[in-house]
């Protein structure tokens, strides 16, 4: 990959947080490592899938050249990396997986995403797969407000929930291992984030706005149907037809998120 093009690709990547036109709407991260030799920081796009232990796996594919990518060099010389999802940027530590684990793993991204097989088809070098562990400490800031923290996160879920609808709806009556990770992934996800208003975000608003009391009610009372639904969604991608119950669990949370932003971001 040339400089430019990788340069170019970076500045895309930030400018339209997160996304590169040559890659649609592909997951894609930044991964900024410490140069092995340099000692200068060495950023680069990477294609990432989640995984179940609420980690981002990345693989030294290299296009399946017969070397491994610069930036496996450089983790395996300093673990400690920054990553950059488009929406937040956060310190992280890369763990390399090996032997059976990685075997696993690496099978379960080859039946979602046939192209890294093909990858190793084409090298005899083992193709790495890294795990990226956030590392940062207490939740995300975006900005200068909790509102514009709020809308980010939100953002964040909205992009991930368009993906995993539009990931089930292609894969037909059944998903492969990936594709239920990639569902219960955005699951966890949510549940943590709720369960940070209801303890933090949402007490606070009322200490200062008593008013918002019934808006505090419904979202709370949405909560719990939104866990409900997810309940149901978590059962059902290891059944045989999940589409429904996703579009379902979408639609609940696109409401709810809108009015969540409509009523709170002005106060937060």
């Amino acid at each position: 990959m040339s400089n430019d093009f990788n340069s170019r690709n970076i500045e895309e990547f930030r400018a339209n947080r997160g996304r590169i036109a040559l890659f649609g709407d592909a997951r894609l991260l930044l991964l900024t490592t410490t140069g092995a030799r340099t000692g200068r920081p060495h950023t680069t796009p990477l294609g990432y899938l989640p995984d179940d232990e609420f980690r981002l796996l990345v693989i030294g594919s290299a296009g399946g050249a017969d070397r491994h990518p610069a930036w496996y060099h450089n983790i395996l010389a300093d673990p400690k990396v920054t990553v950059e999802d488009g929406i937040f940027t956060y310190p992280a530590v890369a763990e390399v997986i090996t032997g059976a684990e990685r075997d696993r793993l690496f099978a379960r991204i080859v039946e979602a995403q046939p192209g890294y097989g093909d990858y190793q088809r084409n090298t005899k070098r083992v193709l790495p797969v890294v795990a990226l562990r956030n590392a940062s400490q207490g939740p995300p800031r975006v900005g200068n407000s909790f509102g514009e923290t709020l809308k980010a996160i939100h953002d964040s879920f909205r992009r991930e929930l368009a993906r995993v609808r539009y990931e089930v709806a292609a894969a037909g009556p059944a998903l492969g291992a990936q594709l239920r990770i990639n569902c219960l992934s955005v699951c966890g996800g949510l549940h943590i984030h709720h369960r940070g208003e209801d303890g933090g975000i949402f007490p606070a608003v009322l200490a200062n706005a008593p008013e918002l009391a019934p808006v505090i009610e419904r979202l709370s009372a949405e909560h719990r149907t939104i866990a409900t639904l997810i309940d149901e969604l978590e059962a059902a991608v290891r059944t045989d037809n999940p589409l429904p119950q996703v579009e379902r669990l979408i639609d609940e949370l696109e409401a709810h998120l809108r009015y969540e932003e409509e009523m709170l971001v002005p106060v937060l």
